[in-house]
């Protein structure tokens, strides 16, 4: 089953329950559109606590944060609503409808993006981005990872099939590779695998690179692939030996953006990875990653960069 059949599923089922409740409240005696409500907000507030959760689950492992990224109950209140609301907009929006797509455009002063999502996503999560790609005039395509639950290492040879259709296309020597979570560690596979000439950029967002905490609560092959024992505890063997796997030009060619709030990826510092350009954020959650502008500017910036082909530092510490 695709993600996009998952979500659908998963929708189907919320729609159901909240008609079963409105039902429900409607036998009790409320009014039509009490009942509606009820049935709705129902769903809704489970939701809430879904996220709410998850929140506290990576407090409960997260890693120290910086002083100058830390953050107030006002800043942490609207943290949680745009991270609510991002959950809400892109698993029930956007991703349900998404197709993966390519879109090339005729100016090619900057590679074109190839677009890989998280664990659980499809191409839908990049609703907010490829936008701003169109309005640069920068050719991009996103794909689809599958099976959902799949073997990371299994995602290369799609990459690399969609990275020579997109460089074809555009007439491009190279692409520049946005992996968000999971996407990130499919992206690094894919160097693995298939070598790093035609990748002019990596760049990451929110990737467990050292594993995180909550993948014990995932399934599948590559759920168990993030996987970290504890906030001092080792990553898995996979991820070691990915690492092990990397020199330091590949690593050279990677950028990794994260938030020290990330309420997936915890520890926190687990996204930090010795040797490549890491920038560092605040106040911003998982999802929200690919929604916020902030992050979005940053992302956007990262990919500018590349017009004239200049090689980047190695580490930056980015405000917050």
């Amino acid at each position: 089953m695709s993600s996009r059949q998952l979500l659908r599923l998963v929708l189907l089922v919320q729609l159901l329950v909240a008609c079963a409740i409105g039902a429900a409240a409607a036998r009790a005696g409320a009014a039509p559109w009490q009942a509606a409500a009820i049935g709705l907000a129902s769903v809704v507030l489970v939701r809430l606590a879904i996220n709410a959760n998850n929140f506290v689950m990576s407090w409960r492992v997260a890693s120290p944060t910086p002083p100058q990224y830390r953050i107030g109950v006002v800043a942490a209140v609207r943290m949680f609503g745009e991270e609510f609301g991002a959950s809400m907009l892109t698993s029930s929006w956007h991703m349900p409808r998404a197709r993966a797509r390519t879109c090339i455009h005729p100016d090619g002063s900057t590679p074109p993006v190839l677009l890989l999502h998280g664990y659980g996503c499809n191409s839908g999560y990049w609703a907010h981005l490829t936008p701003r790609l169109d309005a640069a005039g920068i050719s991009h395509a996103a794909l689809d990872l599958e099976p959902l639950t799949g073997d990371i290492d299994g995602f290369a040879d799609a990459i690399e099939e969609g990275a020579t259709r997109l460089r074809r296309e555009a007439g491009a020597q190279q692409v520049i590779v946005v992996g968000h979570s999971m996407g990130g560690l499919a992206a690094r596979a894919w160097l693995r695998r298939h070598g790093s000439a035609h990748a002019a950029r990596v760049i990451t967002l929110g990737t467990p690179h050292h594993g995180t905490c909550l993948a014990a609560f995932g399934i599948g092959t590559n759920a168990l692939q993030m996987r970290r024992a504890g906030v001092d505890g080792p990553a898995c063997t996979w991820l070691d030996e990915l690492s092990a796997h990397e020199d330091a030009a590949t690593r050279a060619r990677i950028t990794s953006i994260y938030t020290h709030h990330d309420n997936i990826v915890a520890p926190q510092t687990s996204s930090h990875l010795a040797g490549a350009r890491n920038i560092e954020l605040g106040g911003v959650g998982h999802v929200a990653l690919g929604r916020n502008r902030r992050v979005l500017a940053v992302v956007m910036d990262e990919i500018g960069r590349l017009q004239t082909a200049c090689p980047a530092p190695p580490v930056l510490h980015g405000a917050a």
